[in-house]
């Protein structure tokens, strides 16, 4: 009988925060020099975070490694709610594209502490 193990491409916190990072980049890359190398890198490095430590912990063995990077992602969407709003206040974003980044924002914690739960209840290591 073979296992069916999970892969991070079904974790819906991973795919959804990976869009993310690319709708980010995607802007980020046509706005000014002064811009780019100040909010936009920092926005980007932090968006890119979230996918990157919910990867890292999906690929450690231990169950409390993995959690403490899904907490590390979580920590990464709550910096990017901050850029999100100095994008809109600066006008870098329009208030379409801000209200887009902030819906999958505000769903990511609950699809991260789900994904936490499910760490903890089904490892037994």
């Amino acid at each position: 009988m073979e296992k069916n193990y999970l892969q991070l491409n079904q974790i819906t916190a991973y795919t959804k925060s990976f869009h993310l990072s690319n709708l980010v980049w995607d802007l980020v890359v046509n706005w000014d020099s002064f811009a780019k190398y100040t909010i936009g890198q920092q926005f980007v490095d932090a968006v890119d975070s979230i996918s990157a430590n919910i990867a890292e912990g999906f690929g450690r063995y231990h169950k409390k490694d993995k959690v403490k990077f899904y907490y590390y992602s979580f920590g990464s969407v709550k910096e990017c709610l901050d850029w999100n709003e100095k994008a809109k206040v600066r006008k870098l974003i329009d208030d379409d594209t801000y209200s887009k980044i902030f819906a999958t924002l505000e769903i990511l914690p609950k699809e991260i502490h789900q994904l936490i739960k499910f760490t903890n209840e089904r490892l037994k290591i």
